[in-house]
């Protein structure tokens, strides 16, 4: 045990309970709010876990809140859970401005109380169902909920731990949980390529490159295993992207040249194109704006791949990003932020990708990557966090960089890891 540590249970343990007192009356589930100075991270005091796999409990929460990048976790080396009344002039010295308490019940849940030290007081209480088997998929999952209502309690802003992503490796779909743990591939889904998740993060749509060369899109829930594919006339068909509501599919279909269609995922409706390139033209790589009214896409119209924004249904496209002299012109792959503020993408800089975003607001660009080659960006739910393609390892990787301090982590450890998606937050049941 550390020297603040032993600090930290001896005086807690010697001091009456009865010094400090605590409203335990809190409504599980409401925020009642935690203040602390703008632009700083409140530091959280995670205390030791109490109950079954304690320990994978408290490394989860802890890593969760650090890698949400928006509080400073503060845990304890080792100890016994803390019991009875806190005292919270000592968590305080410690420079926390919230206190974490979890234990896993008999009956199976996670039970968290957060605890606002300055307030000396209980700030929300709650309880979540841990599936079994214990320590498997679902159950991790619901350890990272937990951690995200902790980060919702204290910062105003649900984490996005609960999430996974998607990204081709070996010839299939593999996915994987936010802390890089759980990597798996996704059976049934070889030669799958450019995945895309559904709202609910119940299904997932990819392009299937067949032996014959023919792309086909495919719709296949999680769950299930259940698919349905998409045919058209033409041989290219990939870059699948759902609406924000889930209604819609919007792809990429041609053979010289490429278009964009939209059609019903789970539906059986005719494709209808949506942008109209001439000759050879590529337009690709759709994606949706948050309130689903209009669509950024990359094209090659003007000689060489600019990213653009057009309505929904194909109309008044608008050339977003722009071409400075001696510029190596080609930037590609957008993805348009939660918040709908920014739209990031990949740029070539001097012979090589990076990743970059623009303001929609005032159209500034703002670059986020130096070292390797950065492609293929993807925003977290947050709209602070992105997940993106790199080399810097030396092997193709998928890394996750925080936007406001720059911090990046590597995802995966599998070499040859690419095209990541992220998923939207996978509530209970999902």
């Amino acid at each position: 045990m550390t020297k603040r540590a032993l600090l930290f249970f001896s005086v807690v343990c010697l001091l009456p309970s009865a010094v400090f007192s605590q409203d335990t009356s809190a409504a599980r589930g409401v925020r009642i709010g935690l203040t602390y100075a703008p632009g700083t991270r409140p530091g959280v005091f995670i205390t030791p876990v109490s109950g079954a796999n304690a320990d994978s409990v408290l490394k989860i929460l802890s890593r969760d809140l650090d890698f949400g990048d928006r509080v400073a976790v503060i845990a304890a080396d080792s100890g016994d859970a803390p019991t009875g009344t806190l005292n919270y002039p000592v968590y305080a010295s410690l420079g926390a401005a919230a206190v974490v308490q979890a234990s896993v019940t008999p009956a199976g849940s996670l039970h968290i109380v957060v605890h606002d030290v300055a307030g000396a007081r209980v700030m929300n209480v709650s309880d979540i169902p841990l599936p079994s088997p214990a320590l498997g998929g679902e159950w991790r999952l619901a350890v990272h909920r937990g951690s995200d209502e902790v980060e919702r309690v204290v910062t105003g802003v649900k984490g996005i731990a609960a999430t996974r992503s998607l990204f081709v490796h070996e010839g299939s779909l593999w996915i994987v949980d936010s802390d890089g743990a759980q990597a798996h591939a996704v059976s049934g889904t070889e030669g799958g390529l450019s995945p895309a998740w559904h709202p609910n993060g119940r299904a997932v749509a990819y392009d299937e490159l067949a032996n014959t060369g023919h792309q086909t899109i495919v719709v296949r829930d999680l769950a299930g295993g259940n698919t349905h594919r998409f045919a058209t006339r033409h041989t290219l068909n990939m870059s699948p992207t759902f609406s924000p509501d889930g209604s819609t599919l919007a792809f990429v279909s041609g053979d010289d040249g490429t278009d964009i269609y939209a059609v019903a995922p789970f539906g059986a409706d005719s494709p209808r194109r949506l942008s109209v390139g001439p000759g050879a033209t590529s337009n690709a790589s759709p994606v949706f704006s948050p309130d689903g009214k209009r669509i950024a896409f990359t094209s090659n119209r003007l000689g060489h791949a600019e990213v653009y924004i057009m309505d929904a249904d194909g109309t008044n496209p608008d050339l977003l990003t722009t071409t400075l002299f001696g510029d190596q012109p080609y930037r590609s792959d957008p993805d348009w932020s939660p918040d709908g503020r920014r739209v990031a993408f990949q740029s070539q800089v001097s012979g090589v990708f990076q990743i970059m975003a623009i303001n929609l607001q005032d159209r500034g660009v703002q670059s986020f990557t130096s070292e390797g080659r950065n492609t293929e960006p993807s925003w977290a739910p947050d709209g602070r966090h992105l997940l993106f393609t790199s080399t810097r390892s030396g092997t193709s990787q998928l890394w996750v960089l925080d936007t406001e301090s720059g911090r990046t982590r590597q995802l995966t450890r599998t070499g040859g890891a690419r095209m990541g998606a992220w998923s939207p937050r996978l509530e209970a049941g999902k």
